[in-house]
């Protein structure tokens, strides 16, 4: 399997198309603790068109998916990660999107990723300068990953995004490339 970059106990690496059983089977598994807040690909036939945007989004330069994969389970997915909105020029700004699945949650483990991702992004290889995580408020969880990941919280939108056939309100959280550099070294060593 090749990776993009590699942790301590995961490894990132884009999205394919053969990756569809195992990751609808995680996201099927993990149902329970997606909702309300994810809903990815259940099913094959939701999948493909699902990764084949982030394939297709990649090649383009206006998305991109990474797959957090654990490297003592034979890379077996975790989570996933995503930048979508990609925006270059003098904004180089994305939007993230994530989850983990059932048997890596509370591990930290997509924290993990995140890390990994965060240094691909503002890296050489995609060179962005900004991204933003836009969360429910009653999403914890998921607050809290980005808030140990050094995010900063920019503000409040009511009626900000179309979740599950209603207009959710979110918070606002973002990082950029001067606000990671001033958090200096991270805690998962590489």
């Amino acid at each position: 399997m090749s990776y993009l970059v590699s942790g301590v106990r995961v490894a990132v690496r884009p999205f394919t198309l053969d990756d569809g059983a195992e990751f609808c089977a995680a996201a099927r598994a993990s149902t329970e603790l997606h909702r309300p807040w994810l809903h990815p690909p259940l099913r094959p036939a939701e999948y493909v068109p699902y990764a084949t945007r982030l394939i297709e989004g990649r090649d383009r330069g206006d998305k991109a998916g990474f797959l957090v994969c654990e490297r003592q389970h034979g890379g077996r997915i975790a989570g996933f990660i995503n930048i979508n909105n990609i925006v270059a020029g003098a904004f180089r700004c994305g939007a993230l999107g994530y989850g983990a699945f059932v048997h890596a949650a509370g591990r930290g483990l997509l924290g993990e990723g995140l890390e990994l991702v965060l240094d691909h992004a503002f890296g050489p290889a995609m060179s962005l300068h900004r991204l933003e995580a836009n969360i429910q408020p009653g999403n914890a969880a998921s607050i809290a990953l980005v808030k140990r990941a050094g995010f900063r919280l920019e503000g409040y939108s009511p009626d900000f995004l179309h979740i599950a056939g209603a207009w959710r309100d979110h918070e606002r959280w973002a990082i950029t490339t001067e606000l990671r550099e001033a958090l200096g070294p991270r805690a998962n060593p590489r």
